[in-house]
């Protein structure tokens, strides 16, 4: 059980369930990644009205774990709380297939069809909503005993915490990218029907596999938190809103404290190796109300997130748009289809993460002193800022391919004479900005939350980039307002020589600048969970 290799592999069960969620992520991903082609090109909605469509569908997808969490927490175990949100996210990939499949047969009328198609695909976000978040703290269940504590001193569980992570996303991007680049050559060329039906199989042997895997999967009873952390803590506030509004203040037990117990306590106990603070009576209001803290403590973290939520929604939508105007042509007979594209910011990943590990890492441990080299906090702000920089390029870009079209007088259903290949450097700057931000968030949330509240962990990751998409869609809505009302050129106009998307992509690269230095700020005050029980107070 210990040694030095050991610290350094996973067990069998947190590999299988690596290879499932990346088979989630194809299924997903095949869906996503040309939904916007599939609207404007099959459903013939409008460049603004599908970007939006899209935008508000993975909000939903992003934001239902923090509302489907808390529930799966409180009610249901995670192996089975997967169980029954793979039925339903099957059952929301065969209803988008048969979408398709009823396109084929006959022209249905745009009403039931649109309608039908979104209550589809708010099956896939119900489905997902809970099955990611508990995927994730399943396969982190997995992980040694000494894993158990968010925030261990033993640095050898600590890289293998990392090490978990790292791999996690390496699986999640290996079944993106597959989805990106497959699915959306064989939609573009084979057809919707066939394009949308694959992951709907393919998620129905993920879920085979994870059956199969039961009897090597470790199942870790509750220990420290009884079964309704969530309720518990609600009942808590409403419990101490009732106390201060009757102006009922209790005094300690300890007679010889003659302090007030609305004074703020340790989290931890003085014993720096002890773990009473986790192990406290979960019925006791001061150690919930303390759980419900951290939760709010993260939120300002959490809020500067979301610019950089909101430029990730960019490849799967008017990034794809641009590529359809563009020079796609590689041989006499092969277009690459626009959304493959996509497959630049996972194969990036892919590639560069190693060189995170076995590059990075050991120069920065050398340059901080740091056994970890970069802090989680770091990693994140660095990601934020290669992010700016893709948005910068993306627009440089854009602001070419406008010049390039209106000077040629480029017809609206002519392809403008510049190669896809230009957009290349945003999507591997975003990929890049992804190894630090994401995989930060991840392993961020999921050590500052209480050990019972882990699927609430990684549902706070999860929504940031739900709220980024619906944040993404409201910025869509309102620019298109403002510059109609105006009498200009909408930003997001059908004709694509007229857009005004440079300036879209400027805006989103000063927000995110400004996102960035609150950040930093925020950075010098913010204390980690760790810091705060080595320093025994909140």
């Amino acid at each position: 059980m210990t040694g030095r290799g050991r610290a350094q592999r996973l067990s069998r069960s947190c590999i299988l369930l690596i290879v499932i969620a990346g088979m989630e992520r194809f299924a997903f991903k095949g869906v996503a990644s040309n939904l916007v082609t599939y609207l404007t090109d099959v459903v013939k909605m409008s460049n603004s009205s599908a970007a939006k469509t899209v935008n508000n569908w993975c909000g939903l997808t992003s934001i239902l774990p923090l509302l489907v969490a808390p529930l799966a927490d409180s009610f249901w175990d995670r192996y089975s709380t997967i169980l029954a949100s793979s039925f339903l996210y099957v059952l929301g990939l065969g209803a988008v297939a048969s979408t398709a499949l009823l396109r084929t047969w006959s022209p249905p009328s745009t009403t039931s069809s649109s309608a039908f198609l979104f209550w589809s695909l708010c099956l896939i976000s119900l489905g997902q909503g809970a099955y990611n978040p508990s995927l994730q703290a399943f396969g982190a269940d997995q992980l040694d005993h000494d894993e158990e504590l968010p925030c261990s001193k033993d640095d050898k569980s600590s890289k293998k915490k990392s090490l978990f992570f790292q791999w996690w996303y390496f699986g999640v991007c290996s079944g993106s990218l597959l989805g990106v680049i497959l699915l959306s050559y064989i939609q573009d060329t084979f057809g919707w029907v066939l394009g949308f039906s694959i992951p709907m199989f393919a998620m129905v042997i993920s879920v085979a596999f994870f059956s199969c895997g039961s009897r090597i999967y470790a199942y870790k009873p509750d220990r420290t938190i009884d079964n309704k952390p969530f309720l518990n803590i609600l009942q808590v506030i409403k419990a101490t809103a009732l106390k201060l509004i009757n102006g009922r203040i209790t005094l300690p037990d300890d007679k010889s404290d003659v302090e007030l117990e609305l004074q703020e306590k340790p989290l931890c106990d003085q014993k720096l190796g002890s773990n009473d603070g986790l192990n406290g009576n979960p019925k006791n209001d001061t150690y919930l109300l303390e759980n419900a803290k951290i939760i709010l403590r993260l939120l300002p973290i959490w809020t500067m997130l979301l610019i950089f939520a909101v430029i990730f929604q960019q490849p799967a939508t008017f990034f794809t748009k641009q590529g359809m105007t563009m020079k796609r042509n590689m041989g006499r007979n092969f277009k690459i289809p626009p959304a493959t594209l996509q497959s630049a910011i996972t194969l990036s990943i892919m590639l560069l993460m190693p060189l995170y590990d076995k590059v990075l890492i050991p120069i920065t441990q050398m340059v901080t002193r740091n056994k970890k080299g970069i802090s989680v906090m770091q990693r994140m702000g660095i990601g934020m800022f290669l992010s700016i920089i893709a948005m910068i390029i993306a627009a440089i870009v854009e602001t070419k391919r406008l010049e390039i079209s209106r000077n040629k007088g480029i017809l609206v259903s002519e392809t403008v004479p510049l190669s896809i290949f230009w957009l290349l450097p945003q999507y591997v700057l975003l990929g890049i900005s992804d190894i630090f931000t994401v995989v930060g968030m991840q392993e961020f949330f999921y050590n500052e939350v209480p050990v019972r509240m882990r699927t609430m962990g990684f549902a706070l990751y999860t929504s940031v980039f739900g709220v980024g998409s619906f944040l993404s869609a409201l910025m869509i809505s309102v620019i298109e307002a403002w510059t109609s009302s105006e009498g200009t050129q909408n930003w997001f106009s059908d004709d694509m020589r007229e857009d005004g998307l440079d300036k879209y992509y400027w805006l989103l690269a000063f927000a995110s600048a400004l996102s960035l230095l609150f950040y930093a700020v925020l950075c010098k005050c913010y204390k980690s969970r760790s810091e705060l029980e080595n320093g025994n107070c909140i």
